[in-house]
């Protein structure tokens, strides 16, 4: 009862109850849903814009390590675009949020959209690549304009990486303290998690009856079909290409760390095995390794962006609002350079939310996906450490 997914999982349940027996009275328990809402749109504009600087800044390490730095850079960024996009292309063919009536979906007290959001013009390329950077930072801030909070930040962050380390040492260790301070908030303000997700849950199945419960089935299938695409067929072929490698003794040695990462559902937790089956059994150098493991448990996370992908997806089509090439580029970015400054935030609540934000979607549905979020979470931490492990082998062969 002291682990918050259990707590989460037994708020849903109870949510469904009350959903079914209170009927259209259920939407009495919104407020309870907005109010975490709330707060959860209080910290992601600081948590999001402070960890983006902080992860940017400390990548000026790569620098050091030359060709080694830049290869495992370009294999991580790449592989996430790549992952984001087989999201994007599943979520539009297998439409995992359609099937519910939009007029109930409008009629709800905690499925509100804001006016205009399914009218909205799209922007063209120029439009969109000049949306994305800021004439005014400070104005990104106050409009919590994400996808330019996180251009900034990155640009911000690299300006700091290359400057001298005693210049740079006392500002990165201020926004660690910030980042370690905000982190402190979110875990007061995921103490309240049960309640919200009870409240949205309720008013849910008041509303919609079981529909809803099976669109998020289907978005559950269709973000395990991505990931085992992902890696199955995407990780094993570029390290067919790169490294030479057995794939036949590359997922038997795996096994290990990905049973380990199932379970812990923590990149940081299975970096030690991690470390040991790259080197002693796939015969990854102690340097590479050394290196490349380490930075991938921190901003690798290509099972992160298929969830948010997805989630952005499926939340457009739940509320009928049309991505336009703006809205793509939005969720392509944000959820691609977001995982650079993912180390610093516990957990997916608040960069999905970024991610849906950046994109013009309506947030105040993302806690009924809440209940399975454990599972989701074990999911997509065994796809990011084999990536790491990919990443190895691929970068030790290159610098071999």
């Amino acid at each position: 009862m002291k682990n918050l997914g259990v707590q989460i999982l037994i708020a849903m349940i109870l949510g469904i109850i009350a959903g079914i027996y209170f009927e259209g009275e259920a939407k009495m328990f919104a407020p309870l849903g907005a109010l975490f809402i709330q707060l959860i749109k209080m910290l992601v504009v600081p948590l999001v814009f402070v960890s983006i600087i902080s992860g940017a800044a400390s990548l000026g390490a790569t620098k050091s390590a030359g060709k080694l730095g830049l290869s495992t850079f370009v294999y991580f960024m790449l592989t996430t675009a790549v992952a984001v996009g087989l999201a994007l292309v599943m979520g539009v063919v297998f439409q995992p949020g359609k099937g519910l009536d939009p007029e109930l979906i409008l009629s709800s007290a905690s499925f509100e959209m804001p006016a205009g959001a399914a009218s909205a013009s799209a922007p063209g390329f120029w439009e969109s690549i000049l949306g994305a950077i800021p004439s005014n930072p400070f104005a990104s801030l106050a409009d919590g304009n994400i996808l330019q909070i996180i251009v900034f930040g990155l640009f911000m962050g690299i300006g700091l990486s290359v400057l001298d380390s005693k210049k740079k040492s006392p500002i990165i260790n201020v926004l660690n303290n910030i980042t370690e301070a905000l982190v402190w908030m979110v875990k007061v303000v995921m103490y309240i998690a049960p309640i919200g997700v009870f409240g949205l849950m309720a008013d849910a199945i008041g509303t919609f009856g079981f529909d809803i419960l099976a669109c998020i089935m289907k978005l559950f299938t269709v973000n395990l079909a991505a990931v085992l695409i992902m890696g199955l067929i995407v990780y094993p072929l570029t390290l067919k290409i790169f490294a030479k490698v057995s794939l036949k003794k590359f997922f038997n040695v795996m096994t290990k760390p990905q049973i380990v990462a199932f379970s812990t559902a923590s990149s940081m937790a299975t970096l030690p095995l991690n470390m040991e089956v790259c080197e002693e059994e796939l015969g990854v150098s102690n340097g590479t390794a050394s290196f490349v493991l380490p930075l991938g448990a921190t901003i690798n996370m290509a099972g992160n962006a298929i969830y948010y992908a997805l989630v952005a997806v499926f939340f457009s089509q739940f509320y009928g609002i049309e991505l336009g090439f703006a809205q793509y580029t939005a969720i392509i970015l944000t959820a691609t350079l977001g995982s650079i400054g993912q180390a610093g935030v516990p957990g997916p609540t608040l960069l999905v939310a970024a991610v849906l934000l950046a994109a013009g979607i309506p947030i105040s549905g993302l806690p009924i996906l809440y209940g399975l979020d454990r599972i989701f979470d074990m999911i997509r931490t065994t796809l990011n450490i084999t990536g790491d492990a990919c990443c190895a082998l691929i970068v030790d062969r290159i610098e071999k």
